[in-house]
């Protein structure tokens, strides 16, 4: 059995959300096991954050109503039998899980599609979330009777707004455990730190950081990116050996006991000493994370951090010789995407990018601010206004990725923002990024979690030692 809050804690979450949404029915589903190559060697389990939120189990092939009009909540699932508690030993009955978190009704799995089926004979709304799994499409196909593959276009704007506005101000309680996965995402990269010395396999560190967030949780928040190739973003490839003279950049992250998420990325020379050439790039990209964390507080768009660190970017590579003309005319036009073609962050929480299921304009955008079609800040993933209980990761980076480099090149793009002849010297050096978890509190911030070294001169004190 999972561990649970209180049950006080669901039942409030969903009395909010019956205010949020006015009629109608809401159908939650829970997610099933997936097999990893035949029916009875399944991944790892996860249940659906949503229905974390609201109702809590993390157990396989259960569902859920919210019932707005009737002021009913209502799980539904079958009991497990004999043949399963030979296997899985005694469980507790579906109903005593219910109770646990405050949900009265309890009905056989069979009975969902009579309810849905009901609703929609009175003409009532069935609201639900955009299903992100094959099987709860086709589950959801089923009990609805929308086409499988138009289920999507169907899912409530007016559920996916009301879920957004509650997820993204963080309870006292969820706080506590983002502390916890912060906490095991420290153990996570100062045991790298420890280990990044020329010789060591980039797959033994990924292994030491994996088992870490098996030791204390339920292991990663996502699969891990550890590369001495920064400069692909998204690089999970571990196949290489640690070199002197090169960087490794991991970011990675924890998912703790109740499924809550950190995020963190750090560049490290292997060996603990900086080049000359890689210090001055790095020093660029910590001042840029430092600024944009030292300028959040209530009120301000995360937009404009982002556009803080773009420029922090810009002029520092300016004063390396790499960017030219004016700053802030070059990050308006976007000529800063060259060396970090990516936002300055996400929302964090449930998911490591909290509620991007439900859709990343639902959760980064509203009718304050909307997504720009600029190479580089298209790819903001949150831009709207910061509030108290909102918590997104700050990661600015530079990165060097030569494809692109030799495709602005032979367009002539920004040529009068960007020294191409410079930056050829520059096409192998790889990437960094820095990236911290935010809290944005009544008054200010707070950076989550123990302090994970990150200046050169703490970096070099532990790496290797």
């Amino acid at each position: 059995m999972n561990p649970l809050f209180k049950a006080e804690v669901y039942q409030n979450r969903r009395t909010q959300l019956k205010k949020a949404v006015k009629s109608g029915i809401a159908v939650f589903l829970g997610n099933s096991e997936a097999p990893m190559n035949y029916p009875s060697n399944t991944y790892k389990y996860r249940q659906d954050s949503n229905f974390l939120y609201f109702f809590g189990l993390s157990i396989a092939d259960i569902a859920a109503v919210i019932d707005f009009d009737e002021n009913r909540d209502i799980i539904f699932g079958n009991d497990f039998e004999i043949d399963d508690i030979i296997w899985m030993g005694n469980q507790p009955t579906l109903a005593s899980l219910a109770e646990k978190v405050g949900v009265k009704e309890v009905m056989p799995m069979a009975k969902l599609s009579e309810y849905i089926h009901a609703a929609q004979t009175a003409g009532r709304k069935v609201h639900f979330t955009p299903p992100y799994r094959g099987d709860n499409k086709i589950w959801l196909s089923n009990l609805t009777g929308i086409n499988v593959n138009d289920i999507r276009n169907h899912a409530s704007a007016e559920l996916i707004k009301g879920i957004v506005n509650l997820r993204s101000a963080k309870e006292d309680c969820e706080i506590e455990q983002m502390e916890n996965a912060c906490e095991i995402g420290y153990k996570m990269h100062t045991a790298v730190m420890r280990r990044c010395v020329a010789g060591v396999p980039e797959l033994e560190l990924a292994g030491l950081a994996e088992g870490i967030t098996l030791s204390y949780g339920n292991g990663v928040s996502f699969p891990i990116i550890l590369s001495q190739h920064g400069e692909t973003l998204h690089n999970h490839g571990h196949e290489a050996i640690l070199q002197e003279g090169n960087m490794l950049l991991m970011d990675a992250g924890a998912e703790n006991l109740m499924n809550y998420c950190s995020d963190n990325t750090r560049t490290l020379p292997v060996g603990g000493r900086f080049t000359q050439k890689q210090q001055e790039v790095y020093e660029i990209v910590l001042k840029a994370n430092v600024d944009a964390i030292n300028a959040a507080h209530p009120g301000v768009y995360n937009k404009e951090l982002h556009t803080l660190s773009c420029k922090v970017i810009a002029q520092g590579l300016s004063q390396l010789g790499l960017m030219k003309g004016d700053v802030d005319e070059a990050v308006r036009q976007g000529a800063h995407a060259l060396f970090m073609p990516h936002g300055l962050g996400h929302q964090l929480g449930l998911d490591v990018h909290d509620m991007e299921d439900l859709g990343e304009n639902f959760v980064g955008y509203d009718d304050t601010v909307s997504r720009s079609d600029i190479f580089g800040w298209s790819a903001l993933r949150m831009a709207r206004e910061l509030k108290p209980g909102f918590i997104v990761t700050i990661e600015p980076g530079i990165y060097f990725i030569p494809q692109l480099i030799d495709n602005w090149k032979n367009e002539h793009k920004f040529e009068q923002f960007i020294n191409y002849d410079k930056v050829e010297q520059y096409r192998d050096f790889g990437g960094i990024r820095i990236e911290d978890d935010l809290l944005i509190t009544a008054d200010g911030h707070k950076v989550l979690g123990p302090a994970i070294p990150k200046t050169p001169k703490e970096l070099e004190e532990i790496i290797g030692k």
